[in-house]
């Protein structure tokens, strides 16, 4: 006689895995690499060459020789926290330093809880992080565009965000805008920063694609742009030769790649539309408040990881509706 062996839920098959999603948002983030790489040259090559293999070296060594369990360092999510932590990163750093960054987003941010589907925060974003409290003036030296052949000895400068915060100080916002780039080129990507702050517009057009191939949704990335939105335009409404219009805000910094590409790290957001939204708001407002009235001229990655904290938390109080269970129609 057969006998049927009935598993634990869930039984619903997606044909999706974790290689094609991460592969799914490499893909995405190809066309802002490219931008990138236009506009840096082999400065972006280098470090984000060694950004990449340093993640997958550091995730096979440490899940080999420390954990003692079969290394999944080729699953794509380590090629993902590479290239992503080089979209963070100024294309004119010393490549040890990108390796140190590297050890620091697989070894502290995602093996030290266990590997990929455990990790509290989001890797890249801390390994940034480790860099910019460990070497803050390395990470606040940004290449200007157009030195293609340039790597260390690149010349440097501020970004848009930290002309603004730097000239407020005895400035209007009039004022300091014609040292701005301009929004075309705030969209296009000529200006200083890092890969992931100087192309607006390929980012956006890698979340039209993920959205398309159902790899994000649209509650974070909106809740969080239309917070910041809504929230500098309240700001510039209020007193427009102190705080900068809401298109400046957008366009400038990290907030697109924190958005759309950091926020929406599967393991680090809630799970639920409502909990996405109130993790979205929460971190439109705290990127606002930060990049106003904080010490640093962006905010994004500080708030992302703030908000990774409390997912366990939003996760807790808005939960979905349960399989099977009534729901009243009033």
């Amino acid at each position: 006689m057969n006998k049927f062996i009935v598993s634990p839920s869930p039984h619903a098959y997606t044909g999706e895995s974790v290689p094609k999603l991460m592969y799914g948002v490499i893909i995405a983030l190809l066309p802002a690499l490219a931008v990138s790489v236009w506009f840096f040259g082999i400065g972006m090559i280098v470090v984000s060459s060694v950004s990449i293999a340093s993640c997958i070296l550091f995730e096979y060594l440490i899940q080999r020789y420390v954990m003692k369990v079969q290394p999944t360092h080729l699953d794509g999510s380590a090629l993902l926290t590479g290239l992503l932590l080089a979209f963070c990163l100024p294309a004119n750093i010393p490549f040890w330093m990108v390796m140190i960054g590297a050890l620091a987003a697989v070894g502290i941010g995602k093996m030290t809880f266990g590997g990929l589907g455990n990790n509290i925060f989001n890797p890249a974003l801390v390994g940034r992080v480790f860099l910019f409290i460990s070497f803050p003036v390395a990470m606040t030296a940004w290449p200007e565009v157009g030195q293609w052949m340039q790597y260390t000895d690149a010349v440097t400068g501020a970004t848009p965000l930290g002309l603004m915060k730097e000239g407020l100080a005895f400035k209007t916002v009039g004022e300091i805008m014609p040292e701005v780039p301009s929004f075309f080129h705030l969209l296009t990507g000529k200006m200083m920063g890092s890969a992931g702050e100087v192309s607006a517009l390929a980012l956006l057009l890698g979340m039209l694609y993920m959205m398309y191939r159902k790899i994000i949704s649209w509650h974070i990335p909106v809740s969080i742009l239309g917070t910041v939105l809504i929230f500098t335009g309240i700001l510039w409404l209020a007193n427009p030769d102190r705080f900068a219009d809401p298109l400046f805000h957008l366009l400038t910094g990290g907030l697109m790649l924190g958005a759309i590409f950091m926020a929406t790290d599967y393991v680090t957001s809630p799970m639920t539309g409502k909990g996405m939204i109130i993790y979205g708001v929460g971190i439109g407002v705290v990127t606002v408040l930060i990049r106003i009235f904080g010490a640093f001229p962006e905010g994004v990655q500080f708030a992302i990881l703030i908000f990774n904290g409390f997912t366990p938390l939003i996760n807790k109080f808005v939960k979905p509706t349960r399989f099977g269970k009534e729901v009243s129609r009033g």
